[in-house]
């Protein structure tokens, strides 16, 4: 069987830390992924409109073989600067790839951001940003313990007309492999199934982590679903409004090649908790990585599909504990007030 991790957050996976910033006046915040120490990593981007950076060095035929960090963040455009102050920090502590001994170190430092500038809070930062101050106050908090829902990138997300949050949730098997994943949710679609309380990723839920909501209760025909689009999605649609950025990871040794597989399955977890996903204002972009703390089974092909799996179920569950979490903020109506769940 496959059950959560200790504290069923992405560092369950051995070598991993999360530290989380948010500026509750501008309504935005930054999430960063730590490794211990340079780790490979990969990255799938489905979403029609994304915002990234650095992820051109997660080619397998570039020269990087690793990255130091990986940065979650709101602000859109302006939230890229938070693997500005992620890299500095990193930098400044002798962290990143080094082409010759006398130079200086350079941290790889991927990113990727959602859209947050319109939810009311106060943008009028002028030329000075706050994204990396954040990126700096995120990292150098890291830890394994972190908060979900209102919380780093999630802090001023919105998920279909719910509130978004931060997400993360783990899966250990019974011969010691550990999955994790770490959402930012800011989705167009909806995370819950039409005309009910449940959510989309019911089937994943692992010991009433999000509720242990499940649909056709009661009695009479069920005539199906309406499966034109949801009611509860969000009404306008531009561009890199819409996204759900995510990261997922294994101690499984896997090649960048094997996560790139691994990210592209992961992916369908977006699927699997979010009605549309991946739609052309979307900005969905998946991370993986590997801290290599585990060899896999001959042949590697059946354990890499394995991981993929587990991180797809990892991240829809990820997915639905961010929007479970998360509390109602200005206008920004929580699941549970929506729904009087306790």
């Amino acid at each position: 069987m496959i059950r959560p991790g200790k504290r069923n957050l992405i560092t369950d996976v051995p070598g991993l830390k999360v530290g989380q910033a948010e500026d509750a006046s501008v309504r935005t915040g930054v999430t960063v992924l730590v490794p211990d120490s340079a780790a490979a990593a990969a990255v799938d981007i489905r979403g029609g409109a994304p915002g990234t950076r650095e992820t051109d060095a997660l080619d397998p035929t570039a020269l990087a073989g690793g990255v130091d960090a990986i940065v979650l963040s709101g602000g859109s455009v302006y939230g890229l600067d938070a693997a500005s102050g992620a890299m500095a920090w990193l930098g400044a502590r002798g962290r990143g790839f080094r082409l010759a001994a006398n130079a200086p170190a350079a941290p790889i430092v991927p990113a990727a951001i959602l859209f947050d500038l319109i939810n009311g809070g106060d943008k009028n930062w002028g030329e000075t940003p706050p994204y990396r101050a954040l990126g700096i106050k995120a990292i150098e908090t890291a830890g394994e313990e972190f908060r979900l829902g209102n919380a780093g990138a999630g802090y001023g997300a919105t998920a279909g007309l719910y509130k978004g949050g931060l997400g993360s949730a783990s899966s250990v098997t019974t011969d010691g492999f550990t999955v994790g994943a770490l959402v930012a949710v800011n989705s167009v679609g909806s995370p819950v199934m039409p005309g009910t309380d449940v959510f989309w990723a019911f089937p994943f839920e692992q010991q009433n982590e999000f509720g242990g909501r499940r649909p056709f209760g009661g009695t009479g025909k069920w005539d199906g679903f309406d499966l034109d689009l949801p009611s509860d999605m969000k009404g306008a649609q531009r561009p890199r409004e819409n996204t759900t950025i995510a990261i997922v990871a294994t101690d499984a040794e896997l090649t960048r090649t094997e996560l790139g597989r691994v990210a592209i399955m992961a992916a369908d977890g977006m699927a699997r908790a979010l009605r549309p996903v991946h739609a052309p204002t979307d900005g969905d972009v998946v991370f993986a990585l590997s801290t290599a703390k585990r060899s896999l089974y001959e042949p590697r092909q059946r354990d890499v599909m394995r991981m993929g799996m587990i991180a797809a179920d990892c991240l829809s569950r990820a997915i639905a504990r961010g929007v479970y979490e998360a509390e109602t903020l200005a206008h920004m109506k929580s699941y549970r007030d929506t729904f009087g769940v306790k």
